[in-house]
């Protein structure tokens, strides 16, 4: 399968709103789970959240749930998050990763990576 591709990433104050994007047009078949992680400088990467495709089903790390919203547009099969009240604890490359498990948070159930995009939160 191909690779992922994140775009969206941005430098935003403290507060603001940002929206990111993932395409999985490098694939011939959709994902069936869609994750979102982001990596800060000198922190391991971690999990930010997860869509399943058959039916929208997300799942969120306690750290953004409640600001960042995690969406689909079937028709141009693409995955967002809307990340919203952005903090500089939320800086970082964030990636994107197809997984064919549910539910799963942990990095090595999900493969074809995107490349990331930087998000910077800084005044």
């Amino acid at each position: 399968q191909g690779q992922m591709a994140e775009s969206g990433g941005d430098l935003v104050q403290p507060g603001n709103s940002l929206r990111l994007s993932c395409t999985a047009a490098a694939r011939k078949v959709s994902p069936y789970v869609t994750g979102w992680f982001r990596q800060a400088p000198g922190k391991e990467r971690e999990f930010v959240a997860a869509m399943r495709a058959i039916d929208g089903a997300t799942l969120y790390a306690d750290s953004v749930q409640g600001r960042f919203t995690i969406s689909r547009d079937n028709a141009k099969d693409t995955v967002y998050l809307q990340m919203n009240n952005l903090n500089p604890e939320d800086t970082g490359t964030y990636f994107c990763a197809a997984s064919l498990y549910w539910g799963q948070m942990a990095l090595t159930y999900y493969q074809d990576w995107g490349k990331g995009t930087q998000v910077t939160v800084s005044s």
